[in-house]
């Protein structure tokens, strides 16, 4: 008597889907934290742009220049890569300082989310466009 040793298609093609299906599962789980580490990359960078504009403030005595400084191109550029997407966007007067950047759609992040910070300190997390989020007076909406 010989017997046969392997293992047939059938139990193969059930190991390779229960292997695919895990797979995916993971994937969908790794993507998502890879985005909210973008969006906490976002955060981050916003907030320290928030402390440099001070200190540029503290030194120039206005915001006026600030968006051509480069602590700012700095900050916008780690921005932009964090996110691949454009620039920062910012609204200076003389006394007022805000800047906007939009985020990564996550579970908790719906799709179009943003977050802004303003000389006044605030730091907001909202839905509204960063085009039109920071007002006439460089306060975050």
């Amino acid at each position: 008597m010989q017997s046969k040793k392997g293992f047939t298609i059938v139990e193969l093609i059930i190991v390779i889907a229960v292997v695919a299906v895990l797979a995916a599962i993971i994937l969908v789980n790794v993507f998502q934290y890879i985005a909210k580490d973008k969006n906490s990359a976002v955060k981050g960078n916003m907030a320290d742009l928030l402390v440099e504009a001070a200190v540029y403030y503290g030194q120039n005595g206005n915001y006026t220049d600030f968006n051509a400084s480069p602590k700012y191109e700095s900050y916008a550029a780690s921005i932009s890569e964090s996110i691949g997407s454009g620039p920062v966007v910012i609204h200076t007067t003389d006394q007022t300082f805000c800047a906007c950047s939009s985020m990564v759609a996550t579970e908790a992040d719906p799709a179009g989310s943003t977050f802004c910070v303003d000389s006044t300190g605030a730091k907001k997390q909202t839905t509204t466009d960063c085009n039109t989020e920071c007002d006439a007076a460089g306060v975050c909406l």
